[in-house]
């Protein structure tokens, strides 16, 4: 028994700074050295656990995924409220991760290397949850919960994977607690009136 718990203290460890690596670092920039290092283990024994870099970075993806804390990430149930509480999600729970798949977006990442499963599950989720609430008469029917689903992405990653960008545009960013919450309140704002339940069909 005391094997198989070192045995699997070591594989979290591995995961663990896998994880700080590709994720600060980028798929392409991380070296299983540079794992092996801020693990404390020695190389060799990441290729007892792991089949390669594409193998971690499948694992990796998969642990991050699944530790979130559900129920923190539920969505509510008024759908004016969705954007603004996704802003804190992401900036609570999903800030490191959303600055690896930043650098997706200019690396050359082998495709089944993405935790594309686990991660397309979360934003169906986000579709279905659309969905419901078009049924419930909450939310506009000709409005594709897809795009929607896209839309609150957009507006909820952009400011914080952008920091530059955002302040030269309002002279602010999301690192300062007062635009997090004027942030915020826009997007509640701007929900309220997509949203607005008398113009929805019934």
């Amino acid at each position: 028994m005391g094997e198989i718990r070192n045995a699997e203290r070591t594989r979290k460890a591995i995961v663990e700074a896998a994880r700080e690596e590709f994720f600060e670092k980028g798929y392409s920039g991380t070296r299983i050295e540079s794992i092996a290092r801020r693990a404390g283990v020695n190389k060799q024994l990441i290729y007892h656990y792991f089949k390669g870099k594409e193998h971690l970075i499948q694992e990796t993806i998969d642990s991050f995924v699944t530790s979130l804390p559900t129920g923190k990430i539920t969505l509510p149930d008024n759908p004016a409220d969705i954007a603004a509480f996704r802003l804190k999600v992401n900036l609570d729970h999903l800030r490191e991760f959303l600055k690896f798949t930043a650098w997706e977006a200019v690396e050359s990442i082998p495709e089944n290397s993405r935790g594309e499963k686990a991660r397309k599950k979360v934003l169906e989720s986000y579709n279905e949850h659309m969905k419901k609430q078009q049924v419930e008469g909450k939310v506009p029917g000709e409005l594709d919960p897809a795009l929607i689903t896209l839309m609150m992405s957009s507006l909820t990653i952009y400011p914080l994977l952008y920091p530059n960008v955002t302040r030269m545009i309002t002279g602010r960013t999301l690192d300062e607690p007062e635009f997090q919450e004027q942030w915020a309140q826009y997007l509640q704002r701007i929900c309220e009136r997509i949203f607005r339940q008398e113009d929805n069909p019934v």
